[in-house]
């Protein structure tokens, strides 16, 4: 049956897809993207306190996928928030943006003690959406472009979606000699068309995509973030979903996935290396001007994130509040961080750290 965009699919074909997914095209982006993927995770390894990468890099990924979602905030509203905890006054949309690290760090703890199951899925798109979301009982979903013409009508029916999701399971766990980059794409699509959820589908499964990376290995920590390239090359994302649901054409989308892995990779790998080299002149710097205030574990902190409270260092344990106080301030007059009063709270901003992650 050809493929109709105005009804349910539920013929959505079943994984592992007949089509041959590694070509000879495809087998060579695949060892590019593995290279440079291994070279970022080597990069992070390298890192003593990976908290810089997980707390600050992840919001940028957290930023950047919401932002598919016309889920939008600045940066700066995005780190204050954070220091803030739990979001402080923050808009609703900087929270949500909050939520999808606070769900990638859950997956990935999870990991840890379970493999990537729907019951995961679940609670990674209740942790964002702050719902007691579930999979779809209801009909009616359909996705619409810009101009409201509905372009595709995911699976209908709890039982199919689930049949479809437990289908996904088994590939994703089953011992193959599929190339796990390519796994990872072919995974992506199918959890997409399937649609197993009334909201936060996109993000779950960029979140999903980080978690199957870790979970085989290809990274320690979640620091691989497609959504600046989906963002960069958006047409190319979506007529790639298009052309597997309507012509089975795998090789295209497969591609684009893997120069997405390779791009994306390439990114963080330079973004990580000019973290470490301001981080180590800023070391330097306060070993040399201040050795009565330096520690490892003060700059380390600074580097967790843009945005430094004072209680920051009293929670790490580096100093009480006066003296946390008195240490901020000498890297302020140092030019390493700058206060920044808002109302009654007061923050030290690292406008290095910030103008890197914001690059």
């Amino acid at each position: 049956m050809p493929f109709d965009r105005l009804q349910p699919y539920n013929d959505l074909p079943l994984l592992p897809p007949v089509a041959e997914l590694e070509t000879k095209a495809v087998l060579k982006q695949a060892i590019a993207a593995n290279r440079v993927l291994a070279n970022l995770r080597g990069l992070a390894g390298q890192i003593p306190n990976q908290g810089v990468l997980i707390s600050s890099i992840v919001l940028q990924e957290a930023r950047l996928s919401s932002e598919i979602e016309n889920i939008v905030t600045t940066d700066d509203e995005l780190y204050r928030a954070d220091a803030d905890g739990t979001g402080g006054k923050a808009d609703a949309h900087t929270k949500e943006v909050l939520r999808y690290r606070e769900a990638l760090h859950h997956g990935f703890h999870a990991l840890k003690k379970r493999p990537l199951t729907t019951n995961l899925f679940v609670e990674i798109v209740q942790l964002i959406k702050q719902s007691a979301l579930q999979v779809r009982a209801i009909p009616g979903v359909v996705l619409k472009n810009d101009a409201g013409e509905v372009i595709y009508t995911p699976p209908a029916g709890e039982a199919v979606i689930r049949d479809k999701l437990t289908n996904l399971e088994q590939f994703i766990h089953a011992e193959d000699e599929l190339d796990p980059l390519v796994k990872m794409a072919v995974m992506h699509y199918q959890f997409e068309a399937i649609h197993p959820f009334p909201d936060g589908n996109g993000r779950t499964g960029r979140i999903l995509n980080l978690l199957f990376l870790v979970d085989k290995g290809l990274l320690d920590i979640p620091v691989l973030f497609l959504s600046r390239y989906i963002i960069a090359n958006k047409a190319g994302y979506y007529e790639g979903l298009r052309g597997v649901t309507e012509r089975q054409d795998w090789e295209a989308w497969l591609l684009y996935m893997l120069r997405a892995v390779e791009s994306t990779a390439q990114q963080t790998f330079d973004q990580v290396t000019r973290i470490r080299v301001v981080m180590e002149r800023v070391r330097e710097n306060v070993q040399r001007e201040a050795p009565g205030v330096y520690s490892k574990d003060l700059v380390e902190l600074v580097f967790r994130q843009p945005y430094t409270k004072i209680q920051f260092l009293v929670d790490a344990g580096i100093a009480k509040r006066q003296t946390a106080s008195a240490y901020l301030q000498t890297l302020a007059a140092l030019g390493v961080l700058r206060e920044n009063k808002r109302g009654r709270e007061k923050y030290y901003v690292n406008d290095a750290l910030f103008a890197e992650l914001a690059a």
